[in-house]
């Protein structure tokens, strides 16, 4: 799901910086947990502004494979452990830790933070009850990226809001299986950060729910049936051999190849299929917002990696400093003067959106922001549901209960089993799970 550690080594890499390391006894010395991706990385690279800003606080920091830091800092919040005093985690952990109380709220960050220039879709993927418990560091959604020649030759236009229906000609119109070019790349490779994050929010776009309002799951319902049977029809009629086994980073190799006549995914995914260093079809690529059904939900997600402070650590004041000043607009305008404004953090700010020098280096800008603002994490489908998440339930079950879905859908996409079957054991075990958890 988190797009941007693909990008990144993939080895776990743990770094004290020499900030840390000579800290005298007045100084406050915070120990940061965060991931390996481009933007963290960088971010470490520009921490000599906020230490000559705080001279009192140094920092130390362990950087970890996303894999190893979810491990890490879930087992230390959990036991109190009292390791770290600023996590980096997710939209999926928020909502869960700060229900628990396991993180410190950020409703007293300085005005001039300015927590009304959050997107209201990130704030409200990072509140509980009316507290903020993290600070957004970039977000994402995902859209639609198209071959733009290829729907010319076509004879057709992509809307810029399509339905599945759209969708579905599109992939017809542009497939040419003889010259290895197929109108559909999706997600297929089982995980719940991996096609169940695609399903899932597809699923949302059709009316269907993980759970009704009594907890009981819904993988037996005509929704659901759709939303699998169309999946299966699109990637096996239109779709690259093998695609059980594709994920973000194959799709992507096969989007830059121009192999794929469409790619619904991650927005941060933009920089680089017009990436003319890397991508064959750089300056072919369209954009338009995730699909509809016409039931008022498109079938898009919501990510953000945020920083928040665990309630363990007893230096909050000073990781306070460190948050307000990492997720801030001068650290924005700060990277901008450094590294050019196509490799500021997106997704957070609205003032980023309003800034005509990144619009002007990202073109894809303004249909990043406009699926952004399209998911709503408070409310995520069409009927009621008792969770929040858009792509995901945030209950501490759902990653395992997801991955278990995950590998029996992309079963069926290798051909396996039928959808039928897929969703039939799907019902089931996610019964046999919600049950033993107490729901």
């Amino acid at each position: 799901m988190t797009i941007r550690t693909a990008f990144c080594a993939a080895s776990v890499l743990a770094l004290a910086t020499a900030t840390g390391a000579f800290a005298d006894s007045h100084t406050t010395t915070l120990t940061i947990a965060t991931v390996n991706n481009g933007d963290m990385v960088r971010m470490q690279g520009l921490t000599d502004d906020f230490t000559a800003k705080n001279p009192d606080i140094a920092l130390e920091w362990v950087t970890l494979e996303e894999n190893v830091l979810r491990q890490r800092v879930t087992q230390d919040i959990a036991t109190k452990g009292g390791q770290f005093d600023v996590m980096t985690i997710g939209t999926y952990e928020v909502p869960i830790w700060g229900a628990q109380n396991w993180l410190v709220s950020l409703n007293d960050l300085p005005a001039e933070w300015d927590v009304d220039d959050i997107l209201p879709a990130m704030r409200g993927g990072l509140t509980v009850d009316g507290e903020l418990y993290a600070a957004p560091f970039y977000g994402e959604s995902s859209m639609v990226m198209y071959r733009k020649d290829l729907m010319e030759a076509a004879g057709m236009e992509m809307p810029d809001a399509p339905t599945w229906d759209d969708i579905r000609a599109a992939a017809e119109a542009m497939t040419d299986k003889d010259a290895e070019v197929y109108g559909i790349c999706l997600r297929g490779k089982a995980g719940w950060g991996e096609n169940m994050a695609f399903l899932t929010a597809m699923a949302n776009s059709y009316g269907a729910r993980w759970f009704d309002e009594e907890w009981k799951p819904q993988f037996d319902t005509d929704a659901w049936k759709a939303t699998l049977t169309d999946y299966l029809d699109l990637m096996n009629n239109y779709g690259p051999p093998g695609a059980s086994t594709n994920g973000f980073n194959e799709n992507l190799s096969l989007f830059q190849q121009g192999k794929c006549g469409m790619w619904i995914d991650a927005t941060v995914a933009a920089s680089f299929v017009t990436n003319p260093d890397d991508s064959t079809v750089a300056d072919k690529v369209g954009f338009a917002l995730a699909p509809d059904k016409g039931l008022g939900k498109r079938g898009n997600w919501l990510w953000a990696w945020s920083l928040a402070i665990p309630a363990g650590s007893d230096k909050v004041d000073a990781a306070k400093k460190f948050v307000a000043w990492a997720t801030s607009k001068e650290y924005t305008a700060l990277v901008a003067a450094n590294e050019g404004w196509a490799n500021v953090p997106p997704g957070t700010r609205t003032s980023l959106y309003e800034n005509e020098e990144y619009t002007s280096a990202a073109p894809f800008a303004e249909m990043t922001l406009e699926s952004i603002n399209a998911a709503d994490p408070t409310n995520p489908t069409v009927d009621p549901v008792p969770y929040t998440g858009v792509q995901f339930v945030a209950i501490p079950e759902f990653a395992g209960i997801a991955t278990q879905v995950g590998q029996e859908f992309s079963a069926a996409l290798a051909g396996q089993q039928t959808a039928e079957e897929a969703l039939e054991k799907a019902q089931a075990l996610t019964t046999d799970e919600i049950e033993a958890a107490g729901y």
